[in-house]
């Protein structure tokens, strides 16, 4: 699967929430179906484990400027959640 085309498929189909603020709500609300995260996320709690709850992780290698720009945002982005993913199969990927 191409990551960065099942992302930004999910962005515009599905609901996607930015930020680590913003997924440590979703996350911490168990609504959200998958995080991905990036190499210079500076939440620990999304970084250490590989699910939060019951929500799996999935660590995407890039920094933060480089997973914004697979997102197609011309801003860094640390964490994003995909509370639903539309016509996306990014809820496939494998967190392992």
């Amino acid at each position: 699967m191409d990551l960065n085309h099942a992302l930004k498929v999910a962005l515009q189909t599905g609901k996607v929430r930015l930020g680590v603020r913003e997924t440590m709500e979703v996350a911490e609300a168990k609504g959200a179906k998958l995080i991905i995260v990036s190499t210079s996320c500076p939440e620990p709690k999304l970084t250490v484990p590989k699910k939060f709850g019951a929500i799996p992780i999935f660590k995407f290698d890039g920094n933060a400027v480089e997973l914004g720009a697979a997102c197609g945002q011309p801003f860094p982005i640390s964490a994003l959640a995909v509370v639903e993913a539309g016509s996306s199969a990014i809820l496939t990927l494998s967190t392992g």
